[in-house]
Order: structure tokens, then sequence, then C-alpha cells
């Protein structure tokens, strides 16, 4: 009888009747399926976790460094801050004054008048309080020549005071005349800045 026939020929509902060598041969192939079953289900389910585990301590050593980078230059980090606190302080204590501010508008706006500029409107709007300075923005529309708005330029740098003069939403354009001679029209806005007192940041909150 072949192996074929014997395998048909046993009786699955009375194992303990087997030839011996179908009750070892039944019993290797169930402990491989019981291995293959617990690989699956656990042993690879563990080499899954075990990758997102060495990823994530991947990540995590790089954190780990770059911080610990970051805490060995503190020290120096610091000294840089306070040193450009210092320059800012500097820097800032070379703007107009509260007291200097309406004075320093009004230098601005005879600088142009004196560099052949024709000041159609020079209207200075409501002050604004930040951290540690204050800005002003004025509303122009001014008419002059490309030397008569170099010259106020230049004029502006030689005022006695920093004058700091940041344009916003600005055009600048022909006149359209051709009698005035090649003018140029310049709209609006114009932002100039201060310095706050110690009364004003500690009352704005800057001085925390």
């Amino acid at each position: 009888m072949s192996i074929i026939d014997e395998i048909n020929s046993l009786d699955t509902a009375n194992p303990g009747g087997w030839p011996k060598k179908f009750k070892i041969g039944s019993a290797v192939l169930l402990v491989a399926a019981l291995l293959a079953a617990g690989y699956y289900f656990v042993i690879n389910d563990k080499r899954i976790e075990l990758g997102e585990l060495q990823k994530k301590e991947s990540t995590l050593k790089t954190t780990y460094t770059t911080k610990y980078k970051k805490a060995a230059q503190l020290d120096a980090y610091k000294e840089q801050l306070e040193e450009m606190e210092i320059i800012l302080q500097s820097m800032l204590r070379q703007l107009p004054s509260k007291n200097e501010m309406s004075d320093l508008i009004v230098d601005v706006s005879q600088t142009a008048l004196a560099s052949g500029i024709d000041n159609e409107l020079f209207e200075p709007g409501a002050e604004t309080l930040k951290d540690f300075y204050a800005e002003k923005p004025i509303s122009l529309r001014m008419k002059g020549n490309y030397h008569d708005f170099g010259a106020f330029v230049s004029g502006v740098a030689s005022l006695p005071r920093v004058v700091i003069l940041t344009m916003h939403d600005i055009s600048l354009k022909p006149t359209g005349d051709s009698l005035l001679g090649g003018q140029l029209l310049l709209e609006g806005t114009a932002k100039t800045y201060r310095y706050l007192d110690d009364e004003e940041v500690s009352a704005s909150g800057g001085g925390k």
C-alpha cells in the first residue's frame, strides 16, 4: 500500500489508533504550525514594535544632542544677548525724545520746503506706543523733481538728531503736467520714531 493510500485510510476520529510514524509526523506538523502562528501573531508584532522603538530612540538621541549643544552654549548666548541689549539701548537713545518730537517734525517739513518740494499735505497722525519705542505716522502728498527729493533726503540725514523715516503705501509718479518741468507726485504715509522714556516703558510693560 502506498503512503497516500495509508494516509487516506487513517481514521480521523481515532488518532490514537494511527501508526507510530503518522503520530510523530502529525506532532511535528502541529508544533510547526504552532511556531508559525506564534511568530506571526507574537514575534512579528514585537519586531514591528522594536523597529518603531528604534526609530524613536534615534529621534530622541538627535533631539538630546541638539539640546545639549544649545545648553553648552547658553552662557555665551546670554552674554551676546546682554551685549545686543546694550547696543540696542544705545541706538534707541540716538532717536528723538518725546519733547523733541514735535520740533523734529517741523524740521522735516521745513527741510522739504527748503529742498524745493511743495508740501500739499504733511499731516502727522496719532502716535502708537510699542514695547520700547513710539511710531508716528505722517500723511504725505508732495510735489518736486528728482533732484528736489534727493536734496530732501540728504537734508533729513543732516539734521542734528537721528531721524528714521520709513515709507508705507507710497506711490511716486509723474504729475502729468508738462508745464511743471517733469515734476513727481509722492503720496502715502511716512513713519518716524522716537524712544520711550523710563516712565513710558514701565507703563507700556516694556520694562518687564
